[in-house]
């Protein structure tokens, strides 16, 4: 098919680096979905970015997030996978709202904290997971690895629990998720276990890219539900679509904050700002994780080893794994180590990209600020989100329409909401009896070897 677009790896042109083997070929969105990350450890890349009409978008106002999703996946996916279909995927993934808080003038607050998991990664998390059931081979058993620094992994096990012929095994930092979300993870169960990694999300990040790498476990036919499967980037590129489609007066600007760990929410802003969404600049606001901030601010590049645990634990991440593709769009590569093998043009990225560090006191400071002035209530990560925009309409101006996200559920932090604002956050349905859940992880520590051990002993590759 003509049309059809193919996926590429941001390290297809690494020649002569020790232990790389670039991977010059393009794929088919079902093998980029199923592999989850290229054969080289670069992650995969569409080889053309489709076009969405301003005027398109603005016939999304007033309607159901659904025709938001068929319109922005179906640009990728028209060759794909059949039109009904994709609709039912859709509304099946999709059936919670998706609120536009107005805070003061014209900015808001998208929450996209009322999914099953009370998470955003529940928005990507459900779709990939029924694009999977979809598309595996029905004679094979998937193995869903995913590393996650609080949210990722229970969005992604409740999402998959109970799909027909896959198994998920989540990897968490043991000191680094709070009680509620630990509890999240360890309680799905049935085809969902947790593993408690005694080390830092970037260890476990790390083992499942090495088991990825791994050429002695292809026969165990992994694939990954993190950020780094592009199946995870799509659907979140379009609640950027659906704000704006709310939102706008005529054909406005945007400007939009994303609080940043691994970088894939903040991805899908990117490309949804080439795929023609007139976002005037994206917001990339982090944790005391600073790393992409002094890059923009000095023009180089240093992992960030190892990660330091802040509040807005989601985004203790010292080298995002997405980083990758940001570079790869703007002309640079950097692999897994967080090497620079190519520097991006850092111009054209200081003119779409702003990026600050905001410190666990300021995100305290931001969460009783905003519900003293608002009556609003953020937990941490959305607090990193606000703040950020704050700190830019300071540094550069006011602008018409901003958004900003909240991404979690303020009830999955109870204790600093408790200490901040002297109340407690009212528990969605989603959440109500998780306290009572009983569930254990198996614990290992952040070793390859025995992680590798685990894998052989415990994993099928058929159904």
């Amino acid at each position: 098919m003509e049309n059809r677009i193919l996926y590429y790896s941001t390290n297809r042109n690494l020649d002569n680096i020790s232990g790389i083997v670039p991977f010059k070929g393009k794929v088919t969105f079902r093998e980029a979905l199923l592999q989850g990350q290229a054969p080289d450890e670069g992650l995969y890349m569409p080889d053309r970015i489709p076009r969405i009409s301003c005027e398109d978008v603005i016939l999304l106002k007033d309607k159901p997030y659904a025709e938001a999703a068929m319109l922005v996946t179906g640009a990728f996916l028209d060759s794909e996978i059949d039109a009904g279909i994709l609709r039912k995927i859709i509304e099946d993934s999709y059936p919670f709202t998706i609120p536009l808080q107005k805070v003061f003038d014209s900015k808001y607050i998208m929450r996209l904290d009322r999914g099953p998991t009370a998470s955003f990664k529940d928005f990507a998390a459900r779709m990939m997971a029924r694009l999977m059931g979809h598309f595996r081979d029905r004679d094979k058993r998937l193995n869903v690895l995913v590393a996650t620094s609080g949210d990722t992994g229970s969005a992604v096990g409740d999402a998959f629990k109970g799909v027909e012929g896959v198994d998920v095994n989540i990897l968490y930092p043991r000191d680094e998720v709070s009680e509620r979300q630990k509890r999240q993870l360890d309680t799905i169960g049935g085809n969902v276990r947790s593993l408690s990694i005694d080390g830092k999300f970037d260890d476990c990040q790390d083992l499942v890219k090495q088991a990825f790498s791994d050429p002695s476990l292809e026969y165990l036919n992994f694939t990954s539900a993190n950020s780094i499967n592009f199946g995870r980037i799509l659907p979140q590129m379009v609640y950027y679509f659906y704000a704006y489609a709310q939102l706008c007066r005529k054909e406005e600007g945007i400007v939009v904050s994303v609080p940043s760990g691994n970088f894939g929410n903040a991805l899908g802003c990117e490309y949804a700002r080439r795929m023609g969404l007139p976002v005037k600049r994206l917001i990339m606001p982090t944790n005391e994780n600073d790393e992409f901030p002094r890059f923009l601010k000095k023009g180089v590049y240093e992992r960030l080893s190892p990660s330091l645990a802040c509040l807005s634990n989601a985004m203790n991440v010292g080298h995002p794994s997405n980083l990758a593709r940001f570079f790869e769009l703007y002309g640079g590569t950097v692999d897994r180590t967080g090497k620079v093998r190519i520097y991006p043009d850092i111009e054209a990225i200081r003119k779409n990209i702003y990026s600050v560090s905001i410190s666990d006191e300021e995100t305290k400071k931001c969460i009783k600020k905003t519900y003293e002035r608002y009556g609003v209530i953020l937990e941490p990560h959305g607090a990193v989100g606000w703040r950020g925009l704050e700190v830019y309409l300071e540094q550069c101006g006011d602008f018409p329409l901003c958004v900003s996200l909240e991404t979690a559920h303020p009830a999955k932090f109870p204790d600093e909401i408790v200490e901040l604002l002297g109340i407690t956050p009212e528990v969605p349905d989603s959440m109500k009896g998780i306290d009572e859940r009983k569930g254990k992880p198996l614990e290992l520590p952040a070793d390859y070897k025995i992680f590798k051990e685990y894998l052989t002993d415990n994993l099928k590759p058929e159904v």
